[in-house]
């Protein structure tokens, strides 16, 4: 199995900064280590003065959601190709597990590319694993979290697979859709139903969404003919310039 551990999403944007806000990230145990990339909390620690706006970025991970304010409110989360802005509003706590591309294999019409704010009404115990979570410290939460990743693996909703992994731990040696699929040793036709199939990205479109996601970490030279070409795809994909994305979350 390839380590994908090298494939490590920028953090989505926030708008409010400082002591009443926190975000934290843990990493997985050991042997989830190929389906998780981290465990997440994100809360406030005092009323907020005015709406939290969270821009979360697409980065071709799903997951797992729950609101420990309102354990009945569970979800599956994840985005295509376009960031979106969620109104949190001035009080909340979240925790979440977020999968490895390609890792969920559950139903994908379960899958909200929108604000979660309604009662889980799923086969999934989101919400049985939420009240679970709710009395516990953020770091006493990864052994209940994992538990509900086993038993998604064991009921097949999530896997490790070796197509994604393969992807993930080579992105400096993909420039084009045909290296990727040369890469997989497949054809244009196997790597369209592969990857449909695996992550519900067509593969140009996952290669878009990696390739942004690069662009956090590297020069953007590396990744794109030149300044315009980066320009156009990360505002298309993020929703504003570089430029205007540091100045407005920081990053």
């Amino acid at each position: 199995m390839e380590l994908i551990a090298m494939y490590s999403p920028t953090r989505d944007g926030f708008s409010v900064r400082g002591s009443a806000v926190r975000y934290t990230e843990l990493p997985p145990p050991n042997d989830l280590s190929q389906v998780i990339h981290c465990f997440w909390e994100l809360r406030t620690l005092a009323t907020l003065p005015e709406d939290f706006q969270y821009h979360a970025l697409p980065d071709a991970c799903v997951n797992l959601l729950f609101n420990l304010v309102d354990t009945q409110i569970a979800g599956i989360t994840a985005l295509h190709t376009e960031a979106t802005t969620l109104n949190l509003g001035t009080s909340f706590h979240y925790v979440g597990v977020q999968l490895y591309p390609g890792v969920w294999q559950g139903d994908r019409n379960e899958i909200l590319n929108r604000y979660v704010g309604t009662p889980y009404r799923g086969a999934l115990p989101l919400v049985q694993t939420s009240r679970r979570l709710v009395s516990l410290e953020f770091a006493d939460m990864t052994h209940v979290l994992s538990e509900h990743v086993w038993w998604c693996i064991t009921h097949g909703h999530v896997y490790a697979n070796p197509e994604t992994a393969c992807i993930l731990s080579n992105l400096d040696a993909i420039r084009s859709v045909a290296d990727m699929a040369a890469l997989l040793e497949l054809s244009p036709r196997q790597l369209q139903r592969t990857l449909k199939r695996l992550t519900g990205f067509a593969p140009h479109d996952l290669l878009k969404v990696l390739r942004v996601q690069q662009s956090f970490q590297k020069h953007y030279l590396d990744l794109y003919a030149d300044q315009a070409h980066f320009t156009h795809a990360f505002r298309r994909a993020i929703g504003y310039t570089p430029g205007q994305y540091r100045r407005r979350f920081g990053v």
